[in-house]
């Protein structure tokens, strides 16, 4: 039945009838969803090619939290889903025509693979977005599921370190399920950004996690000192001769104590917010011992806490462990105030320092940043505004077809049989061992955050 009411004022034009109301948003869901892959692959496309990185941005979901204004976690979740469509043309192919949610394409791309990807999809076809994402979780716990396989885990677990020759720290472990789901979760919950490599270069997630666990460490030292009332749990000595702070290049010495030697660059960033103390040493003996330590006063410390919140590089979101960095160096002739202050995150820090950033003053409290190459590292994107055809004509140019039944599961929301559901799929993926016993092949586990 149409309404004739009208929508604000008796000037406006009559409602839609609900029928036409239910046949547009099913279409424009339908349009969505081919948009919603067609914008994935080119994000995939993007995180590949390491376009974020050039902005000096953690990773490719910071740079879509930043750019295209998505909260970061659901942006981990689109640059993981846009990086598992290129294992799964069948999938990206119902999804590019706009038969397929995105709801559903996320839950399928936490457990299909080559040899299920056919089934899950035709399941995907007739269920509705609910009824699949449980039998996903259905079907990920019964694969990994299996007694001999927890047992194996926990015999199995061990966790070891060994330093490299450059003085990094390696470390290698394993864990049961349970053990493994804690750490994860506690990584999780801290993860922040991907990191950098040269010859070996690890994956965004890698470093991102590779943070967590430094985040991990500080904030259980820090509670551990909390409660105990005691002085600070650790400390990191550097021995540096003055006129190395001074200069681009190491004159004499700049090492960690008892470890390995360190860039001037990296001496400098260290000491932007930390205790230095002066020795005057003569044929490496010390004579004198400085009585007064270079560090930001308790005042000052929470002015620039009030002021800049979190880390003020353009598009971070870090509000956690933040280093106070000289925009002028001291060892340079910069003042230890609010004005030659700025907060940034570890991970920016080192970028400011040792990646080629810049940081300066553009006056009453205001920062700019530059990139390597000079340009400025804006807080938006200089875009004007968006000119062109709209959503449905760019779909027909593209020959993508779409009604109100596109998107449409093939089932009216009838009663689905998951022990039977997961039980087909459990069979696809199995191979017989002697015994007869079926052991499922590997799967991709659920990721939570992009590399």
């Amino acid at each position: 039945m149409c309404s004739s009411a009208p929508i604000g004022s008796e000037k406006e034009a009559p409602r839609a009838c609900l029928a036409e109301l239910e046949r547009e948003i099913c279409e424009l869901a339908a349009h969505i969803a081919a948009a919603m892959c067609r914008w994935l692959e080119l994000v995939a496309e993007f995180d590949e090619r390491g376009g974020w990185a050039e902005w000096g941005v953690k990773s490719c979901a910071h740079w879509l939290s930043w750019r295209c204004s998505i909260g970061l976690a659901t942006a981990r979740e689109h640059v993981r889903v846009a990086r598992r469509l290129r294992e799964l043309p069948l999938i990206r192919e119902a999804f590019s025509r706009g038969e397929l949610s995105y709801c559903k394409v996320r839950a399928l791309s936490r457990v299909a693979t080559a040899e299920t990807e056919p089934g899950l999809l035709e399941i995907a076809r007739h269920a509705t977005g609910a009824q699949l994402e449980k039998l996903v979780r259905c079907y990920s716990g019964a694969l990994s599921a299996t007694l001999g396989a927890a047992q194996r885990a926990q015999e199995l677990r061990y966790l070891r370190w060994t330093w490299n020759d450059d003085g990094s720290l390696r470390i290698e472990g394993r864990l049961p399920a349970e053990a493994g789901a804690l750490v994860v979760s506690a990584v999780r919950a801290l993860e922040t950004a991907p990191g950098e490599g040269d010859d070996y270069v690890p994956s965004a997630a890698g470093a991102c996690r590779a943070d967590a666990l430094v985040a991990m460490a500080q904030s259980a030292l820090a509670q551990g000192a909390a409660a105990s009332g005691g002085p600070d749990p650790c400390e990191l000595v550097v021995h540096v001769d003055a006129r190395t702070l001074e200069s681009d290049e190491v004159v004499e010495r700049c090492h960690v104590a008892d470890g390995p030697a360190l860039a001037a660059e990296t001496a400098r960033r260290l000491g932007c917010d930390a205790a230095v103390v002066r020795i005057v040493e003569r044929d490496g003996r010390p004579l004198t011992v400085g009585r007064r330590r270079r560090t930001i006063p308790p005042a000052l410390r929470r002015a620039l806490r009030s002021r800049d919140h979190g880390c003020r590089f353009p598009g971070c979101t870090h509000e956690r462990f933040l280093h106070a960095h000289h925009i002028r160096h001291w060892a340079k002739g910069g003042t230890t105030s609010l004005e030659n202050l700025v907060q940034l995150c570890s991970y920016h820090h080192r970028l400011v320092h040792e990646g080629g950033f810049r940081v300066e003053s553009a006056g009453r409290g205001a920062v700019r940043f530059r990139r390597p190459d000079g340009r400025v590292v804006a807080p938006a994107a200089g875009w004007g505004p968006l000119r062109g055809p709209g959503l449905a004509e760019r779909q027909r140019a593209r020959g993508i077809a779409v009604d109100q039944n596109t998107c449409r599961p093939l089932s009216a929301g009838d009663r689905l049989d998951y022990g039977l559901a997961v039980e087909v799929l459990m069979q696809r993926t199995a191979t017989l061992v002697g015994d007869g016993r079926a052991v499922p092949r590997e799967h991709p586990r659920p990721l939570q955050a992009p590399p």
